[in-house]
């Protein structure tokens, strides 16, 4: 009877609006941790002319045993969050003017929560272009780092990785204010520093992102 209760529960709770916005939330920031992580161990293809740094971190992270376990737990929070995001997008469009409505769209649009949709839709290419580039169709015995570099340094790589990670900064720009706020970690006296610090958050991580293609395209994959 209890297990019961709590499976009605949590179908309440995060079947609900306010629940899924939550989760949405909950999933986008551990999803902004994992950038930090990625952005760390791709910051390695800069320390050595050859890649053997960034090479060296790539077979200890292949050769992890938890590496599977990490795989589908990304996995996982990529396709809830997407799915939590189409249901709360689809409840926004039909839902009537509450007052949870209000107090969340309070305040000015910024580019950012303006285009959250869109920049979702092409982060989302990106990553499918991502995997299919480094994971899917990836050659057997081949220096990763090398390949990394030659597809950042041709044109089409500049300009497919430009756009995705342009857009992954633009949707950070509201991202931790939007979870923050929806999470009800907020206070007016703060609202400010919040707003200038996801804007930050979104900036950095997309400027820096974006060094990886500019650097290979203009200086060759050597």
């Amino acid at each position: 009877m209890g297990r019961c209760h709590v499976l009605i529960w949590l179908r309440r709770t995060f079947g609900s609006s306010i629940g899924s916005k939550a989760l949405m939330a909950c999933t986008g920031l551990v999803l902004i941790g994992f950038l930090f992580a990625h952005l760390g161990g791709n910051l390695l293809l800069f320390a050595d002319a050859d890649g053997a740094a960034f090479d060296a971190y790539a077979t200890a992270l292949e050769h992890s045993p938890l590496l599977p376990l990490a795989e589908a737990g990304l996995a996982l929070l990529f396709c809830a969050h997407i799915v939590l995001g189409v249901r709360v997008q689809r409840a926004n469009r039909e839902a009537r003017e509450t007052a949870y409505r209000v107090r969340r769209t309070h305040g000015a649009r910024t580019p950012g929560s303006r285009t959250m949709v869109a920049t979702g839709l092409v982060i989302l290419l990106f990553l499918v272009a991502h995997l299919y580039d480094f994971r899917l169709c990836r050659p057997e015995g081949d220096s990763l780092a090398l390949i990394v570099r030659e597809r950042l340094a041709s044109p089409s790589g500049l300009v497919l990785y430009g756009a995705g990670v342009l857009a992954l900064g633009l949707h950070l720009t509201h991202a931790l204010r939007s979870a923050l706020h929806t999470l009800g970690l907020h206070h007016p006296r703060y609202e400010a520093l919040v707003d200038r610090a996801s804007f930050l958050l979104g900036f950095v991580l997309g400027l820096a992102f974006l060094s990886f293609p500019l650097v290979f395209f203009l200086g060759g994959a050597a």
